[in-house]
């Protein structure tokens, strides 16, 4: 029977974890069992990040296409109400870009749907 030692793999492991967190705060970049629960965290808040990332460009849509739609004498619940019985298939993102960009475009689209 051989004998196994592990300290190779763990130093390497240790290092890599080390390497990862390099810029954290405090002891979170130098001491592995900070470092490790710091990377684990910063994972995690990252995975937050992402989807309310998401909802906060949805909000912004959503505020520029009721600013725009108000302007053209409906709201953004009627407008989006009456895009779903008209059947037109455009997303809030390619709305709110018409109704900055393209304001005569939005109006069209606006009293296509409300006739």
């Amino acid at each position: 029977m051989v004998r196994v030692k592990r300290a190779v793999m763990t130093k390497k492991r240790h290092k890599k974890m080390i390497k990862a967190t390099k810029g954290f705060r405090m002891l979170n970049s130098r001491v592995f069992s900070r470092a490790k629960n710091a990377w684990m965290k910063a994972g995690l808040n990252a995975y937050i990040g992402r989807r309310l990332k998401k909802r906060n460009f949805r909000r912004l849509w959503n505020a520029r296409i009721n600013t725009a739609a108000r302007t053209n004498g409906t709201t953004y619940s009627k407008l989006i109400g009456d895009m779903y019985t008209k059947k037109v298939k455009l997303n809030r993102k390619v709305l709110s870009n018409l109704a900055i960009a393209n304001p005569e475009v939005f109006k069209k689209v606006v009293s296509f749907v409300k006739s």
